[in-house]
């Protein structure tokens, strides 16, 4: 069942994913990439009280299946569009799409035919769709979360998944006291599997005779994986059955499912993704969530509306890592208090390159 937040809930999350966004974000020209180069993202701070005024300006948002609500991947897309709303002053709109996905494609028209001039698609299923569309809106631009579109007036928000799941794979392995660890994939697509390439070999760094359980709820074309709360707490429990203590999920919606078989154990860890779910999942189901691994798609969007409100108007690339601070894992709840230092370690012998991450299994 698809779960809303409650008003509380979703300020809080908001004020700290908003949190998150203010520390990383930059408006500097360079961070953008021009003639569909591909750059790095920075991680400066935004202009403060000199914000640029985008008043005339329209964005519009389509978000992935399950849409907002679902405490991770779609929420943060919505969080960063929600900043740059408040700091800019542009007029935003924003869709969800049929639990099938059907309609993406009529949703990005309806947008672009109501005179949008800046449209983010959440989520890889939306690069053929957008690759398709754009052409016939020259003077739109489109943004694509984890979608590569070659295309003058598409802007590509790609990130480096497997740096920050090495990061909590190594949390994983550092916390299991049964040496046994699992990672449950919503749908296994190549995008997904960056996830589990990232938290195994970050396990493994640490305990190379670590046993992993690898699941995907659903394979493609079923997209249900991504928004399935009540299989993922089945494949949980199995593991945790079976002697697992830590699992990881890259699941959207479903990780509900895996907070709930954690909790009802209470002896077991559970690891989310893409926002920090600490703060987006209700007491008490969030004291057995170890740490998340953060993906900072609120950074990422706000950072592309707030290049075009100062006047980039281009397509191209920018990649978040953790270099920049676009990946990372975060330390709410302060279960992880006792292994950071042996985490930044590892942190920092990715970004100098003394470990490079597999970005497949």
């Amino acid at each position: 069942m698809r779960r809303h937040l409650k008003g509380v809930r979703l300020l809080i999350a908001l004020l700290a994913i908003f949190g998150l966004v203010a520390a990383a974000c930059s408006s500097d020209d360079d961070k953008s990439s021009n003639d569909n180069t591909s750059t790095t993202a920075g991680s400066g701070d935004s202009n403060g009280d000199d914000k640029a005024d985008g008043s005339d300006i329209r964005v519009g948002m389509v978000y992935d299946v399950g849409g907002r609500g679902d405490l991770s991947f779609n929420d943060a897309a919505y969080a960063g569009l929600a900043k740059a709303e408040a700091d800019f002053g542009i007029e935003a709109k924003d869709l969800e799409p049929k639990a099938g996905g059907e309609d993406r494609a009529e949703l990005l028209r309806l947008l672009a035919d109501e005179g949008y001039d800046y449209i983010v698609a959440v989520g890889f299923a939306f690069e053929d769709t957008v690759k398709d569309i754009a052409p016939d809106y020259p003077d739109t631009i489109f943004a694509v979360v984890d979608g590569a579109v070659e295309e003058p007036n598409v802007k590509s928000l790609l990130f480096a998944e497997e740096e920050g799941s090495f990061l909590v794979g190594a949390a994983a392995a550092l916390t299991s006291e049964t040496g046994h660890v699992g990672y449950i994939g919503g749908v296994e697509l190549p995008l997904i599997q960056k996830f589990e390439a990232g938290f195994v070999a970050g396990a493994r760094e640490v305990n190379p005779d670590i046993k992993i359980d690898v699941t995907y709820i659903t394979q493609p074309p079923d997209f249900g994986g991504f928004n399935d709360p009540a299989r993922a707490s089945e494949i949980a429990s199995s593991m945790f059955e079976d002697g697992a203590d830590v699992i990881y999920h890259a699941a959207g919606g479903s990780g509900g499912g895996l907070f709930e078989a954690a909790y009802s154990l209470g002896d077991v860890w559970a690891i989310g993704v893409d926002s920090d779910q600490y703060l987006t999942v209700d007491a008490p189901q969030n004291e057995r969530i170890l740490t998340s691994m953060l993906k900072k798609v609120d950074v990422a969007v706000y950072a592309a509306i707030e290049a075009f409100v100062n006047g980039d108007h281009s397509g191209g690339t920018m990649v978040y890592s953790l270099e920049d601070g676009g990946v990372d894992y975060s330390t709410s709840g302060d279960f992880i208090t006792d292994i950071i230092d042996q985490l930044e370690e590892l942190k920092a012998k990715i970004v100098d390159g003394s470990i490079t991450v597999p970005s497949t299994p």
